[in-house]
């Protein structure tokens, strides 16, 4: 398990471009027959991916928890990006097809992640949070999340949002997650921009080209920089800073976050005249 630290405002100003990527920017996950796993120190997030695809892969602790278990103290988010495939937690099968999501809550012992057809194997997308109480397992299907449409073609925002992990739908500790899906034609996500100090995010941009590319906007708003992302790479937002993208197409990506409180709606949002 990669392990990064908490970064300031300050910290950030004098980052050149590979600094930025190797503080926020996570590379290289969804390798075949392997989970990758990065901790933050941000709120202690931990965002990662499986692709079983020659057996099933095994979620364990390592010593960075220095836990019995992975989620002795922990609650789990899982949403499959690739082919069909299950989630096995304590025993019980969780079928998961393309964009099918899991809760798995604190005091899950064994979880072990399975592909339906190794020609075409599951990509699973993993958040972590600790968590001080135990909730259900719930598995989530695409068509049972609550959806928003916002945005306009004109505006080039056009996107729906999938609330997959959240109050009043599926609980959990602190842990909430999300996947916001591009109409062809707009390329611009979370523009007008914000910050919630009261929660740090993590973004996976994916559904992308090859030779496609996402800018991701992040910083205070009147210091703001960017990070050139690619095809299923996840960015680390800290709280206090903005979260927005630009694309040379559309795309979908999933939002992860952690933090103070789970209130979608406590953003503090930035007007267009304010940044820089």
């Amino acid at each position: 398990m990669e392990v990064r630290f908490a970064s300031s405002p300050e910290g950030m100003k004098g980052m050149d471009t590979q600094q930025l990527r190797r503080e926020y920017l996570i590379e290289g996950l969804f390798k075949a027959d392997e989970i990758k796993l990065v901790y933050s120190h941000i709120d202690r997030i931990i965002a990662g991916s499986a692709v079983p695809v020659k057996g099933a892969l095994a979620l364990t602790a390592g010593d960075a928890l220095r836990a019995k278990y992975f989620l002795e103290r922990r609650e789990l988010g899982v949403i499959n990006i690739g082919g069909a495939g299950k989630v096995v937690v304590d025993g019980k099968d969780y079928p998961l097809p393309n964009k099918g999501g899991l809760y798995v809550g604190r005091g899950s012992r064994d979880i072990t992640f399975h592909s339906d057809d190794a020609g075409s194997p599951a990509a699973f997308y993993l958040n972590s949070a600790p968590a001080h109480r135990e909730y259900p397992t719930v598995l989530i299907r695409p068509e049972d999340c609550e959806s928003v449409e916002l945005g306009t073609l004109e505006e080039s925002n056009h996107r729906v949002i999938r609330k997959y992990i959240l109050p009043g739908q599926v609980e959990s500790c602190q842990l909430v997650m999300g996947m916001t899906t591009l109409k062809p034609g707009s390329v611009w996500n979370t523009m007008p921009c914000h910050t919630h100090d009261r929660r740090m995010e993590v973004y996976l941009y994916f559904d992308l080209p090859e030779d496609a590319l996402v800018m991701h906007y992040m910083g205070q708003p009147r210091e703001t920089r960017h990070i050139v992302m690619r095809n299923r790479q996840a960015v680390i937002s800290p709280s206090w800073s903005i979260h927005a993208a630009s694309g040379t197409r559309n795309y979908t990506f999933i939002w992860g976050m952690v933090g103070e409180n789970q209130d979608f709606g406590d953003m503090d949002h930035v007007p267009m005249s304010a940044i820089m």
